[in-house]
């Protein structure tokens, strides 16, 4: 296959991995080759993101066969105690899991722990799982940025249940449900919105709240939060979907009711690809992806051209001391990059 880009015969491929070859071993299922090309999708350098343009074009064709579900919550919600427990169950019908866990990560030193495989230890040492911690280095809604790229990695490989965990602090989770099929809210019982910092908005995107610590002396908490969940999702405006969100209570750690939330999520599954949606869906998704590469990439030229770098500098600098409204700042610098249009 011809390369997408011309840029990539720049290089001296012979030093470099080679996209038909990863893609040969990825799709073969091959979990060592997956964590390659995920961290040459990951990387910055100019070398490596072209060899992974040019293995996501080819992986495109084995991509789009799995069920991606969403899962965010508050730290300490239970999240990946509910992923452990979900994964096993998924497992232990036949499928193929991959969790894209996403952990938070400093604002300062860009730093995070990763320790997503540390909290999932049966999970990660399955066979037919595969983990992937990710720093979300400041993406919106805790995504990180090539998550998108990773699920469709993942697919090529044979994933057909992809996971992706948020950081889930309350930010905005937009990101998350603009990539998967199927959203999950984890919440506790015993205490309000407030408590939790989950906002109204975040609860609205929800397909399926899930009251997880349903366990011991917790349970009558429980019933009482899923009556409150229930009466507060009526007053919501109905989704263009016709999905009705359920509320369920679980135990992750007792593994009750695991069984009964992959059902929800079938039972959505099936409704969703027999009225049409589900493929609406995905064309959304793909065009979303293209509108945030496209202002990435125009970023990422602005940046690696000194003029425009320059100009862009000195212009925030006009805006910071209010010589200039931002407005304007804008038009000034889309005239130095079209000066046509002028």
């Amino acid at each position: 296959m011809d390369p997408i880009n011309p840029r990539f015969t720049h290089f001296n491929r012979q030093q470099l991995p080679d996209p038909s070859q990863l893609l040969h071993k990825l799709i073969q299922g091959d979990r060592a080759t997956l964590s390659r090309c995920l961290t040459l999708v990951e990387s910055k350098k100019e070398e490596h993101r072209l060899i992974a343009e040019e293995l996501i074009h080819q992986a495109l064709p084995y991509s789009a066969k799995s069920l991606r579900i969403g899962i965010t919550g508050v730290p300490g919600v239970g999240k990946s105690t509910f992923i452990e427990a979900f994964g096993e169950h998924l497992i232990s019908k036949g499928h193929k899991v991959a969790v894209l866990a996403v952990d938070p990560s400093s604002t300062k030193s860009r730093g995070s722990i990763l320790g997503d495989k540390t909290r999932m230890q049966e999970l990660s040492q399955n066979e037919s799982a595969f983990i992937r911690p990710s720093p979300s280095a400041g993406s919106l809604g805790g995504v990180a940025r090539k998550t998108r790229e990773s699920i469709l990695l993942c697919e090529a490989a044979g994933y057909d249940v992809v996971l992706v965990e948020t950081v889930g602090v309350g930010q905005s989770e937009t990101t998350v449900k603009s990539m998967v099929d199927f959203f999950v809210l984890l919440m506790l019982a015993g205490a309000g919105d407030e408590l939790q910092g989950i906002k109204r908005g975040i609860m609205e995107m929800a397909d399926l709240l899930l009251i997880n610590k349903a366990d011991g002396e917790n349970q009558q908490a429980v019933k009482r939060a899923i009556g409150e969940y229930k009466r507060a999702l009526h007053l919501f405006p109905p989704n263009n979907n016709e999905w009705i969100p359920r509320v369920n209570s679980i135990s992750a750690l007792e593994k009750k009711g695991i069984d009964e939330a992959w059902e929800v999520m079938l039972e959505f599954e099936r409704q969703q690809k027999t009225k049409g949606y589900f493929e609406n869906n995905r064309k959304e998704q793909a065009l979303q992806w293209f509108r945030d590469s496209l202002i990435v990439q125009l970023l990422e030229y602005i940046d690696r051209d000194e003029n425009l770098k320059k100009s862009l500098e000195e212009l925030e600098e006009m805006v910071k001391t209010h010589q200039l409204e931002p407005h304007l700042a804008v038009q000034r610098f889309l005239k130095k990059i079209w000066p046509a249009d002028s």
